[in-house]
């Protein structure tokens, strides 16, 4: 897994959010939801869409896992 969502899931912790409520604000699909569970690629329109709503960057919403870090 190259990627994890992590530092987007500490933010909706940080505000209180669920999934359901992120999924509605943005209008997005359930599988989008499911592929940041399963740290699978989302387009750069998704990740533009949710830095806009938070208002931070792209490394406020993911962060780089290099191959072989199981920790993440």
């Amino acid at each position: 897994m190259a990627f994890s969502y992590k530092p987007m899931f500490r933010l909706m912790l940080e505000r209180d959010m669920k999934k359901t409520d992120l999924r509605v604000a943005l209008g997005l699909g359930p599988s989008t939801i499911a592929k940041f569970d399963k740290g699978e690629y989302v387009s750069m329109e998704v990740l533009d869409r949710l830095c806009s709503y938070f208002g931070v960057q792209p490394n406020d919403i993911i962060e780089h896992k290099p191959d072989g870090d199981e920790n993440g």
